[in-house]
């Protein structure tokens, strides 16, 4: 059987946050709502981008819900590069990953914006992000649609959120929780999350161990 790995991006692999507060704030702003800190938005990340922009709105102004996501959106996808980088680490380790293992990226981020950074930070890497008539996760559709793009029959999966514990659960597979993204491990544990990775230093050998433990 094939094996590969199956990265969350955001938390993940990217230290998105600030040009996504940026842009979350940004886009509140032309609708006079006032701004969420940068604490609030970490909290609202992970689960698609009209998730996050409800979670933002104030509770008496979630009509506007579709008014601002359709600014956010393109606002994004423009300025996601600004202050977005890889976590220290990251790039060594899919390099070695990536000489043993087809991998993908697994996003829960607008496709346009998905691909627009992986081209750039990640470029040759498959990359997959939300879009109509696949279920965003945690539906296991994304990482199962993924596998077979990628021409795997077995995968561990990589994340930082409870959302990901979740993924890959309904996927069937074993889930890798980083501990360096906008989630803390309670909050994986609290829905099952078992394997933690505290150091991007120790990810390929966490990976190694638990595609080996399969």
């Amino acid at each position: 059987m094939k094996t590969g790995i199956l990265f969350d991006l955001d938390g993940t692999l990217l230290n998105t946050l600030e040009d996504l507060v940026d842009a979350t704030n940004y886009a509140l702003a032309q609708f006079g709502h006032p701004p969420r800190t940068m604490m609030e938005v970490r909290r609202f990340i992970g689960n698609g981008a009209e998730n996050q922009i409800r979670l933002s709105l104030p509770d008496d102004n979630k009509e506007d819900l579709q008014q601002v996501l359709s600014l956010y959106k393109p606002y994004y996808t423009d300025h996601c590069q600004i202050k977005t980088k890889p976590y220290e680490g990251v790039l060594p380790a899919l390099d070695i990953l990536g000489e043993k293992y087809p991998i993908a990226i697994v996003s829960n981020k607008p496709d346009s914006a998905v691909k627009a950074l992986c081209a750039d930070y990640f470029p040759g890497i498959y990359a997959l992000g939300e879009t109509a008539g696949c279920p965003r996760k945690p539906a296991a559709d994304m990482v199962l649609k993924a596998m077979q793009d990628i021409g795997v029959d077995r995968c561990v999966y990589v994340g930082d959120s409870e959302v990901d514990v979740l993924t890959a659960r309904n996927a069937g597979v074993p889930c890798v929780c980083v501990l360096w993204g906008f989630r803390d491990k309670a909050d994986m544990e609290a829905v099952g999350g078992s394997i933690y990775c505290e150091k991007t230093e120790n990810l390929v050998n966490i990976i190694e161990e638990t595609i080996h433990g399969q």
